[in-house]
């Protein structure tokens, strides 16, 4: 009986440990401020594919209108927090864009995809190619 106690109580401390830290939860479209800011007028559909990535939603009735849909949850008990960049288009070049994303947190996950990805993601690209 001795011997199940520290085993009880390590068994205990350890299954606490996720009640402290949850990991943050982000999800959609990482928008990179420096390619927001080069969006203009007139640019074809391509370009602001090339500079943003393709977009999360794209609306099968409305072939002029592109959203980048992004959400971020930090904590448990937190709700999520959503944002929307939304682009239109006229005969195939961008018009108008409005909406919002998360600069601060997509230029820091990004700084940081690292730590939350793992090291060796770009390393291994590179093997593939060589195989």
């Amino acid at each position: 009986m001795r011997k199940l106690i520290p085993l009880l109580l390590a068994t205990l401390l350890v299954s606490g440990c996720g009640m402290l830290y949850r990991q943050p939860i982000f999800q959609g479209n990482l928008l990179e401020k420096s390619a927001v800011d080069q969006l203009q007028a007139g640019l074809d559909q391509h370009q602001v594919m090339t500079l943003l990535g393709s977009p999360s939603v794209q609306d099968p009735f409305h072939h002029n209108r592109w959203d980048y849909v992004a959400s971020q949850r930090i904590g448990r008990h937190g709700a999520p927090q959503v944002k929307t960049m939304t682009l239109w288009f006229e005969n195939g070049n961008l018009t108008r864009w409005e909406g919002d994303y998360f600069p601060e947190q997509d230029s820091e996950l990004a700084k940081n995809s690292v730590r939350y990805f793992g090291p060796n993601l770009a390393k291994d690209k590179d093997k593939k190619k060589r195989r």
